[in-house]
C-alpha cells in the first residue's frame, strides 16, 4: 500500500484517520487555543512586562531614536535654505560661502544620524534577544514545573514548537519594534511638521487620504493574525511528525512495516500545507502595501501640479527651494509611514503568537508545593497508602477509579511487591509516592509524612525510580551516570557500577566511559541499559527505590545479570517492586496484589501460594515460562 503514495500525495486514509485520533484531544485544544489567542487579558500590558527588566537600554535608545529622527528632518530645511539662499540667492549669482556651511552641515548631520543608528541597533538587539531568550527560558522553566499528565496529554512536538517556532516567530517583534515604532513615529510627526512649516496647504495634499489607509491597514492586519495562528499550529504539527517518525524508535518502527513511503506522504502533505499557509501570510497585505506606496509615491507629481495652480493663481508666492524641500521631506516620510503600518501589522500577526505562549505560561501546574510545605523531616523510608482512591485525569466520568480505597505500609528496608494483572493500578501505586499524581481520596504518607505536606524536590530527592523503559541521553556513560549526581567523582563512578555489575563491560569498551551511548542508549544492549540505569540511582543513594518492572523486557540471561544488580541495589533500602514475571520477587517481604484497584491479596510467596487465590493462579499460569527460563 505504501507503494502507491508519492512523496506529494496525500496521506494514506488510515493514517490521517490515526493522527487524528491519537492527537484529537490535543488538536481540539490547540485549535481553541488559536481561536482564543487575540483574547488573552491585557495582552499588550503582558508583552510591555517583558521589557520592564532592561529599562535603562530602553531609555538610552528612546534618546537616541529622537534625536536621529530629529535629525532625519533637518536636511530637508538645510536643502530649501541652500537652494533659496546658496544656489539662487535674490540678488545675484550663487553665495558659495553660504552653500559650503550649508552643505557641511547637511554632511554632518547625515554621519551622526548614522552613527545613531549604530548604536540604537546594537542597544535594540541586545534588549530584543534578551527579552527573547528570557522567554524561551521561563517557558522552559514553566514547563518543568507542569505536572506528568500534561506531557501524557500533550504531544512533545508541540511542546518543541512552542519553544522554537512561536518564540522564534515574535523574534523579530522583540527586537525591532521599540526602535522602529518610536523612530518612525517621531519621524514622521518631525517631517508633517517640517512640511506645515515649509507650506500648510501642500502639506494637507499630502494627508488627506492616511485615514483611509489606517483603516485598511487594520483589516489587514486581522487577516494576517488568523494565518499567522494556522501557521504555528501547522508547524505544530510537522514537530509533531518530525519528532515521532525521525527519532531511533519512530525510525525503527517505520522500516520494520516498511512504511517509509507513508510516512514521507504524511510529512509532504503537511509541508504542502504549510507552504501554502506562509505564501498566504507573506502575501496577505501585499496589495495594500503596493497602493500605499503608489499614492505616497504620487504625491510629489501632485504637489507639483498644485504649487504651479498657486502659483499661476496668484494664491501663494512659493519659491523653488521650498517645492524641492517639500518633496524631500514628503520622500522621507513614505519609508517610516509604510515602516509603521508593517510594524502594526507584525504587533497584530505576533499578537496570536504571543497568545499561543502566554496561554502555556498561564497554565497552573495540576501539582505543586503547598504554602508552608516542609522538607522531609527525618527520611525512614516507610511508605503507607492510607484509603487511597485514584483516578486519572482524562479518565471518563463513569469510569471506575484506577486505586480503590488502598491501604497498605511498607516498614523502613522492607522489600515489597506489587503483582496482578495487566491494568490493575500497579504502576500507578509508583506514580503517587513520588507524587507524580495527587490522589483524589485518601493519603500517601513517607516517612510518616503526607506527601501534600512535603516540597516536592526534597520528597522526590529521597526516591530513585528504575523503570522498564530506560531513557539514556546521547551523551556518555559518565555523563549519563553523573545526571544524579553531578560532582560525582571518577571513584564514584566506578563503585556505583561495580554495584550495578556493569564495570567490567562499560571497561571492555575502547573508551571506557567516555563512550556515547546514542539516542535513548541504543548503542548498548537492552540489560546493559538497565544496568546503567541502576548505576545511576545507586549513585542518588535514595532511601526508597522504585523498580518498575524493571526487567520484563529483557531476555532470561540479561534477567539474571540485571537482577542481580538490582538486588545489591536494594539493600539497606526500602524497595518496592512492580513485578510481572513473578520470579523475581518471590524472596519479598511482602507480596500485594492488585486487581481492579484494590489489594485482594498480601502476604509472602509461601502464604499467598498456600492460599490459593490470585497470586497462586498468576503463578500456576507461569510455570512454562519459567521452565523454559531455567
Amino acid at each position: 500500500m505504501s507503494g502507491t503514495h508519492g512523496a506529494g500525495g496525500r496521506p494514506p486514509e488510515e493514517f490521517r484517520g490515526r493522527r487524528n485520533r491519537v492527537s484529537n484531544d490535543d488538536a481540539a485544544a490547540q485549535k481553541a487555543q488559536n481561536a482564543e489567542a487575540p483574547r488573552i487579558p491585557n495582552l499588550l500590558g503582558r508583552i510591555r512586562s517583558l521589557f520592564a527588566p532592561h529599562g535603562k537600554k530602553l531609555t538610552v535608545t528612546v534618546i537616541l531614536v529622537l534625536l536621529a529622527a530629529a535629525l532625519s528632518v533637518l536636511p530637508p530645511l538645510l536643502i530649501q535654505r541652500a537652494f533659496d539662499e546658496g544656489l539662487f540667492p535674490p540678488s545675484g549669482g550663487p553665495n558659495l560661502q553660504r552653500l559650503s556651511v550649508l552643505v557641511a552641515l547637511m554632511i554632518a548631520a547625515y554621519v551622526t544620524t548614522a552613527l545613531l543608528g549604530v548604536w540604537q541597533t546594537w542597544l535594540t538587539a541586545t534588549v530584543g534577544n534578551s527579552v527573547m531568550g528570557a522567554l524561551r527560558v521561563r517557558l522552559f522553566t514553566h514547563l518543568q514545573a507542569m505536572e506528568l499528565s500534561f506531557f501524557t496529554r500533550t504531544k512533545t512536538g508541540v511542546i518543541q514548537s512552542r519553544l522554537q517556532n512561536d518564540v522564534g516567530g515574535v523574534a523579530s517583534v522583540l527586537t525591532n519594534t521599540v526602535s522602529s515604532v518610536l523612530g518612525n513615529a517621531v519621524t514622521v510627526i518631525a517631517a508633517f511638521v517640517a512640511m506645515l512649516l515649509l507650506n500648510w496647504q501642500l502639506a494637507i495634499v499630502a494627508v488627506v487620504l492616511m485615514p483611509i489607509l489606517v483603516f485598511a491597514q487594520r483589516r489587514v492586519g486581522q487577516v494576517r493574525a488568523r494565518i499567522a495562528a494556522k501557521t504555528q499550529e501547522s508547524l505544530s504539527d510537522m514537530t509533531a511528525i518530525t519528532q515521532e517518525t525521525l527519532s531511533v524508535s519512530g525510525i525503527l518502527l517505520s522500516k520494520s512495516f516498511t512504511r517509509q513511503k507513508t510516512e514521507i506522504a504524511r510529512y509532504s502533505h503537511e509541508n504542502d500545507n504549510q507552504v501554502r499557509l506562509q505564501v498566504s501570510q507573506q502575501m496577505s497585505g501585499q496589495w495594500f502595501f503596493a497602493m500605499v506606496s503608489i499614492f505616497l509615491s504620487s504625491i510629489p507629481a501632485i504637489v507639483y501640479l498644485v504649487a504651479g495652480v498657486l502659483l499661476t493663481n496668484g494664491a501663494v508666492d512659493i519659491t523653488a527651494g521650498t517645492v524641492v524641500a517639500f518633496t524631500t521631506v514628503q520622500a522621507r516620510l513614505l519609508f517610516p509611514l509604510l515602516g509603521l503600518m508593517r510594524v502594526a501589522l507584525d504587533l497584530q500577526t505576533s499578537s496570536a503568537l504571543f497568545a499561543r505562549i502566554f496561554q502555556y505560561l498561564d497554565l497552573i501546574p495540576a501539582i505543586s508545593d503547598p504554602p508552608g510545605a516542609i522538607p522531609v523531616p527525618a527520611v525512614t523510608g516507610r511508605v503507607e497508602f492510607d484509603a487511597v482512591t485514584f483516578a486519572y485525569p482524562d479518565a471518563a466520568v463513569d469510569a471506575r477509579p484506577t486505586l480503590d480505597a488502598v491501604s497498605f505500609a511498607i516498614e523502613p528496608g522492607e522489600f515489597a511487591a506489587f503483582v496482578g494483572p495487566s491494568g490493575a493500578g500497579k504502576t500507578t501505586v509508583s506514580y503517587l509516592i513520588p507524587r507524580f499524581y495527587e490522589a483524589t481520596g485518601g493519603r500517601v504518607l513517607f516517612s510518616d509524612v503526607d506527601v501534600r505536606h512535603l516540597a516536592q524536590e526534597s520528597l522526590v530527592s529521597h526516591i530513585g525510580i528504575v523503570s522498564q523503559e530506560t531513557y539514556l541521553f546521547h551523551a556518555t556513560i559518565a555523563e549519563n551516570l553523573r545526571y544524579a549526581k553531578p560532582d560525582a567523582t571518577d571513584a564514584e563512578l566506578e563503585t556505583a557500577a561495580r554495584a550495578a555489575n556493569i564495570h567490567t563491560t562499560i571497561a571492555s569498551f575502547p573508551a571506557g566511559y567516555d563512550t556515547v551511548v546514542g539516542e535513548r542508549g541504543y548503542r548498548l544492549s537492552g540489560g546493559e541499559k538497565q544496568r546503567v540505569a541502576i548505576a545511576r540511582v545507586l549513585l542518588k543513594d535514595p532511601a526508597v527505590l522504585i523498580l518498575d518492572e524493571a526487567t520484563s523486557a529483557l531476555d532470561s540471561i540479561s534477567e539474571r545479570v540485571v537482577q542481580a544488580a538490582l538486588d545489591t541495589a536494594s539493600r539497606g533500602r526500602t524497595t518496592i517492586a512492580i513485578a510481572h514475571r513473578l520470579s523475581t520477587i518471590v524472596t519479598a517481604d511482602v507480596i500485594f496484589v492488585i486487581d481492579a484497584g484494590r489489594v485482594v491479596e498480601r502476604g509472602t510467596h509461601q502464604e499467598l501460594l498456600a492460599a490459593g487465590g490470585t497470586y497462586a493462579s498468576l503463578y500456576a499460569e507461569q510455570a512454562p515460562e519459567r521452565r523454559l527460563d531455567a
